[in-house]
């Protein structure tokens, strides 16, 4: 059972409400954080409770709850679900104001934090493969909107992700307004070239995400080489290897890319470090094997 946790209040998801003024809701007006929680601990929560406030920052949105009540908050409602693992869902909206885009008619911003189970992908891609496609929509340039602000306007990726279901595609990869790799539709992208990661820096149009970094970080301490750099289309067609990541996706590996099947099919670097990852997410969480959530 999905359980919410609204601006103080513990229910069943199913009997939140937010009002129609909300501006989140009529203008996509606020910022979110996906979290995912293992043997019921929430998975670097204050990395992304840092983020949450540098979005809110960034934006001019008021938080009502500091970093301690939001920690406190997250735990009752993991608590309240009776799950073991699963996922979280933090958002802080602009709050219920006057129609118009103006948030000055905004008197308090709204927090809710959902906890359910989330699946990116079944079985048999996380075993098998994506198959992943070049979307022809490009991702926002960080002079419109910088992509280190975790906001709930997602059209932009929204659209690309229907041209992947459109072209029956399991996932799309967006690229800048150079051509250079950017990220997936929810997702940060790796390859792996000549034994050496690789993945775009932030400054191309990537999310600065928190499993982009566990990577890099565990890579680093397997003594796998780690490049951030730009990245284009040629780089992931004649790659080794390729996968994704995020909280909701965890790990997922690619198969092809624009119907070009990988060099690597045993895909040697990811499987180390997938086995690396949930070892750390288990010594993380406290427990003592490697935690997998499907």
């Amino acid at each position: 059972m999905a359980i919410c946790w609204l601006d103080g209040k513990l229910m069943d998801a199913s009997e939140a409400k937010v009002s129609v003024f909300d501006h989140g809701l009529l203008y996509g007006d606020g910022i979110f954080e996906g979290i995912r929680f293992y043997q019921k601990v929430p998975f670097r929560v204050l990395e992304h409770l840092q983020r949450l406030e540098m979005s809110a920052r960034a934006i001019l949105l008021s938080i009502p709850y500091d970093q301690s009540a939001l920690q406190s908050a997250i735990k009752e409602t993991i608590d309240a679900s009776g799950q073991t693992d699963g996922y979280i869902r933090l958002v802080v909206t602009r709050g219920a104001g006057k129609l118009g885009i103006n948030p000055k008619s905004c008197a308090q911003g709204s927090v809710f934090i959902i906890v359910d189970q989330l699946e990116m992908v079944n079985q048999v891609i996380l075993e098998e493969g994506a198959r992943v496609m070049i979307a022809s929509t490009r991702r926002l340039k960080p002079d419109g909107l910088d992509p280190k602000i975790k906001s709930l306007n997602y059209l932009n990726h929204i659209m690309a992700k229907v041209e992947a279901n459109q072209a029956g595609f399991d996932e799309a990869i967006m690229l800048n307004h150079m051509g250079c790799v950017a990220e997936g539709t929810v997702d940060n992208v790796f390859i792996v070239a000549r034994g050496v990661l690789k993945t775009p820096p932030i400054s191309d149009g990537a999310l600065d995400g928190i499993t982009r970094q566990v990577v890099i970080e565990i890579a680093k301490e397997q003594n796998i080489s780690v490049v951030e750099k730009s990245l284009t289309t040629y780089d992931l067609y004649t790659a080794d290897e390729c996968f994704l990541t995020g909280t909701g996706a965890e790990l997922i590996p690619v198969r092809e890319i624009m119907g070009r099947f990988l060099a690597s099919s045993s895909r040697p670097v990811f499987n180390k470090l997938q086995t690396a990852f949930f070892e750390f997410v288990a010594k993380e969480s406290g427990t003592s094997s490697s935690v997998k959530v499907a």
